[in-house]
């Protein structure tokens, strides 16, 4: 890394949360883009010091664009979108899709994450094979994290404005949900 950082995000993703870091050097135009330490695009000896950058984060290759607008002289603001929205909006909308939970399994941190949309299921950047089926209830996806066994049961809330809750369960102990 260069005295030219310029820009550092955490942007928390399905299989995982990336560290996405921006280099611009003002007098030579460089312009160096980092996805989780890695070197993912560099442009050299760039005559327009304004513009945008886009790149891809992640496994399931989420588009990423980084503007430069000049605020004033030679000052400069760089701002991050995710899938064509800022990190804020996002991050937002993510919160509606996604559910997220932290815990400790067998000596090791697990960050499991549900994608509501399509009932996938990942874990520490791994999509898990998973089981679902339909209960009085609601559904569960079942699935298997080392010698722990896993659900998510998705249930009515009853509230038109709730939708539905989804709740883990490892070896049958429910685990508090956590807000990214």
């Amino acid at each position: 890394m260069s005295s030219d950082l310029a820009g550092v995000w955490e942007v928390a993703l399905s299989d995982g949360v990336h560290r996405i870091e921006f280099e611009h050097g003002t007098t030579t135009g460089k312009r160096v883009i980092y996805v989780d330490g890695k070197e993912v695009l560099r442009r050299d000896w760039m005559f327009k010091l304004v513009g945008k950058e886009t790149f891809n984060v992640g496994q399931s290759d989420t588009k990423a664009t980084i503007n430069i607008d000049a605020v004033s002289g030679f000052a400069y603001e760089y701002t991050l979108e995710i899938n064509g929205k800022s990190l804020k909006q996002y991050m937002e909308n993510r919160s509606k899709v996604t559910s997220t939970w932290l815990l400790n399994l067998d000596g090791s941190d697990c960050r499991i994450v549900l994608e509501k949309d399509t009932m996938d299921v990942w874990c520490n950047g791994e999509k898990m094979e998973t089981a679902g089926e339909f209960v009085d209830d609601g559904t569960e996806t079942h699935f298997t994290l080392g010698e722990h066994t896993c659900c998510v049961k998705a249930v009515s809330s009853g509230k038109r404005r709730d939708g539905i809750i989804h709740t883990l369960l490892v070896d049958g102990t429910e685990i508090a949900e956590c807000m990214e």
